[in-house]
């Protein structure tokens, strides 16, 4: 997945602790994994995902990966909060692409997206940060706008 475009709106201040880059395990691409939570209708989902912090590592997303783990995923984190919109360029794998609002809750969930497109994927709002998932993941878990996702920072 790439990210295509974002437009800075007002700083949210994001919640969470930041923790240094060293106390996290590492991918096969060389980015942090970090556990991940979806609290949905009371249930806890957890996921381990990979953090694309820079431009670079945002940019490049899941591109040219032919699989991805039902308990895997990658998350794109935004500071400031802004609005976004992904694409599916060399992405040979659907996706879900999780709209996390500032405070955590999903704001919205654009599923199973089309491979390879180039049509894009956009938040409906400012986003503090974007999950990707395998896609229709999040409806098989029962996930819906409004759940919290917490992660590290």
């Amino acid at each position: 997945m790439v990210l295509i475009l974002a437009a800075a709106v007002p700083a949210t201040a994001c919640q969470g602790a930041a923790v240094p880059a060293a106390s996290f395990e590492q991918s096969a691409a060389g980015l942090d994994q970090i556990p991940l939570t979806v609290r949905s209708d009371g249930r806890t989902h957890r996921f381990t995902v990979e953090v694309a912090r820079t431009p670079e590592e945002q940019t490049y997303g899941l591109m040219n990966r032919g699989s991805l783990d039902p308990d895997r995923g990658m998350i794109f984190p935004y500071d400031p909060p802004q609005e976004v919109a992904f694409w599916m360029k060399n992405t040979l794998i659907p996706l879900d692409i999780i709209f996390i609002a500032p405070g955590g809750r999903i704001l919205n969930i654009a599923a199973n997206t089309t491979p390879l497109s180039l049509e894009p994927v956009p938040s409906a709002g400012p986003v503090e940060a974007v999950l990707e998932l395998a896609g229709g993941r999040a409806a098989e878990l029962g996930m819906a706008a409004g759940d919290q996702v917490d992660w590290r920072r």
